[in-house]
């Protein structure tokens, strides 16, 4: 029988939205005050979900501190309190929508977690707005 454990992790950063192939006025239209240039922050929180098989030697599905580990490596500590757009590699060609950021994280952590275990990242804009990778 399958189990999922979650870590809720949050942090804190800076973001513009806006195409640069596109006009001021273009991207005020689709992405609105989003786009104003000198960029806007968000207290965004992370659930990280892990789904497989308990292991019949610790109870555990996955250590929960180790999960916390990798996020905070591998996610907080490169995003918290920096400017997506200016401050990490992930961003310098890629609109940090959360759709975009919630993918991106997801495939960092991807790579670092056994891949027998099903991963989920659910990031949380604001507290009306998130997403979630992969959907369903």
């Amino acid at each position: 029988m399958k189990v999922k454990v979650s870590r809720k992790e949050h942090f804190n950063a800076a973001h513009r939205l806006f195409n640069p192939a596109w006009s001021d006025e273009k991207n005020l239209a689709v992405f609105g005050k989003c786009s104003y240039p000198n960029y806007h922050g968000h207290n965004y929180e992370l659930i990280v979900s892990l789904t497989g098989e308990t292991n019949p030697d610790t109870g555990y599905v996955y250590d929960m501190k180790v999960l916390s580990d990798l996020i905070k490596e591998h996610v907080t500590k490169k995003f918290d309190h920096k400017n997506l757009n200016l401050d990490t590699e992930y961003f310098k060609d890629l609109n940090p929508t959360a759709e975009n950021i919630v993918m991106v994280i997801w495939k960092i952590l991807r790579d670092k977690i056994d891949p027998s275990l099903d991963l989920k990242v659910v990031l949380y804009e604001t507290e009306r707005n998130f997403v979630e990778y992969p959907a369903a």
